[in-house]
C-alpha cells in the first residue's frame, strides 16, 4: 500500500469557503509541506494544476533539492503544452530528481479554463488529442534511450524527426497517472497509462470502474494499476472526527456554495457530474453527507476535482482503505486542512495500522527517544491501553 500526501499550491485553511483560518500558498509552506512528507514516511505528492494554481513544474522542480527520497506526481496537459517540450520536462526533471518522477495526464474537464489556455475542442476530442500526445511523449522518451528519432501523423498532432538527447532515468519513461469516469477516458487508460486514479466514490462504484478500466487494458494485452484520490480528517476518536468534519464547513453559507456548484456544473467533466451528486449541492449534517460509513462528500461544497474525504478514528480510516485495497487500489492520494498539520496526525495514527507501513523516523535510524524528556531525565515510554 502506498501512500502520498498534496501540496496545496492553491492556498490551504482550516475553514473551507472563506478566508478565516486561510494560509497563503507561499514557497516556505510548500517546503514545510514536502518536508514532513519526505521525512514521515509518505511515496510521494501531488501537485495539482490548473489557473487556480501555482505552476506544477516549477514548483516541484524547487523542492528536489528539500527532499530525499520523495516522488513528485506532477501533471502534463496534452492540447495546452506540445508533446515534445512536455518529453524534454520529464526527462530532465527525472534526471535531476534521480529518478523521482511521476507523470499526471490531465486532460481538462473545465472548458472556461481550457478556452483561456487557447483550447477550443470538445470533450471527446481533447481525448483524441490526449491519445496522439501520448503516442508521441511516450515515443520520445522510449527512443531516447536508443537514440533514434521520431515521425507521427495524426489527425490532431504531428512529429518530424523529434528526438531526445538526454534519456530519462526510468526506462522506457516516467510512469503515467491518469483519472477520467467516461468512455473516451477508459480508452486512453487502457491503452496508456500505468496507473488509473480515480476519485473517492462508494466501493461499490469503484469496483465497477476498477473492472471496466481493467477489461479495456486487457484488449490491449495490458495490466494497470490503481489509485484513489481522497482527503482525509482522521482523530484519535470517531466523535473527535466528525467534529472536525463539521467544524471545516462551519462558516460556509448557501450562497458560496450555490457559487461553486454553479461553476462545476458548466465543466464537462463526467467525474465531477459523479463528485456533485454525492452531495446534490446541500450541506447538512452528517447525515446527508455521509455517503458511505466514514466517507463523507462535504469538501466538494465548495472544491472541484476530488471532494470526498476519510472521516473516522484511525482505526476506522485503516479499515476503509483496507476496503478499497481489497478492491485493487495500492495507492492512496491524501489530503487534508490545514495540510502540514493533517500529514503528521495521519502518518502518526494510521501508518502503524497499515501494512508494511511503519512510524518514520526524523532523521533516519532511532538515535534518540521519541517524544519530550520526562522530568529533564526519563525517556517516555508508550501510555498503557
Amino acid at each position: 500500500m502506498n501512500v502520498f500526501w498534496f501540496i496545496p499550491t492553491h492556498g490551504d485553511t482550516r475553514y473551507l469557503g472563506t478566508s478565516d483560518g486561510a494560509r497563503a500558498a507561499d514557497y516556505s509552506y510548500f517546503q514545510q509541506i514536502a518536508s514532513a512528507a519526505d521525512t514521515l514516511g509518505y511515496e510521494g505528492v501531488l501537485l495539482p494544476t490548473g489557473r487556480s494554481c501555482e505552476d506544477a513544474w516549477v514548483v516541484a522542480s524547487s523542492l528536489i533539492p528539500v527532499t530525499r527520497r520523495l516522488k513528485f506526481l506532477v501533471a502534463i496537459r496534452p492540447g495546452i503544452a506540445s508533446p515534445g517540450l512536455s518529453a524534454r520536462m520529464a526527462a530532465t526533471f527525472d534526471r535531476l530528481s534521480g529518478g523521482r518522477l511521476l507523470i499526471n495526464v490531465v486532460t481538462g474537464g473545465d472548458t472556461a479554463e481550457l478556452e483561456g489556455d487557447g483550447l477550443f475542442v470538445d470533450h471527446d476530442t481533447r481525448y483524441e488529442i490526449t491519445d496522439e500526445f501520448l503516442r508521441i511523449w511516450r515515443g520520445l522518451l522510449t527512443g531516447a534511450h536508443r537514440n533514434e528519432s521520431l515521425d507521427f501523423v495524426g489527425k490532431h498532432l504531428k512529429s518530424k524527426g523529434g528526438k531526445l538527447l538526454y534519456p530519462p532515468v526510468q526506462e522506457p519513461h516516467p510512469p503515467l497517472w491518469f483519472g477520467g469516469s467516461s468512455p473516451a477516458a477508459y480508452e486512453v487508460a487502457g491503452e496508456h497509462i500505468d496507473t488509473y486514479l480515480t476519485w473517492g466514490e462508494p466501493p461499490a462504484a469503484v469496483e465497477r470502474k476498477i473492472a471496466e478500466i481493467r477489461r479495456r487494458a486487457a484488449q490491449h494485452g495490458r495490466q494497470i494499476r490503481f489509485g484513489i484520490r481522497l482527503h482525509v480528517i482522521v482523530r484519535e476518536t470517531e466523535d473527535e472526527a466528525w467534529a472536525a468534519a463539521d467544524k471545516l464547513i462551519s462558516k460556509l453559507d448557501d450562497e458560496t456554495i450555490a457559487r461553486a456548484q454553479a461553476s462545476f456544473a458548466k465543466m464537462d467533466s463526467e467525474g465531477q457530474r459523479r463528485m456533485a451528486a454525492l452531495h446534490g449541492g446541500k450541506r447538512g449534517g452528517r447525515e446527508e453527507l455521509e455517503v458511505y460509513p466514514n466517507l463523507w462528500a462535504g469538501v466538494g461544497l465548495v472544491r472541484g476535482g476530488a471532494g470526498t474525504a476519510l472521516v473516522g478514528s484511525a482505526q476506522q480510516v485503516a479499515e476503509r482503505m483496507n476496503e478499497y485495497a481489497s478492491l485493487g487500489i495500492d495507492t492512496f492520494i491524501l489530503s487534508g486542512y490545514p495540510h502540514l498539520e493533517e500529514s503528521y496526525r495521519f502518518a502518526e495514527l494510521v501508518f502503524p495500522l497499515l501494512p508494511g507501513r511503519q512510524r518514520a523516523s526524523v532523521s533516519g535510524p532511532l538515535s534518540g527517544p521519541f517524544g519530550e524528556i520526562v522530568g529533564n531525565h526519563y525517556a517516555p515510554q508508550a501510555a498503557q491501553s
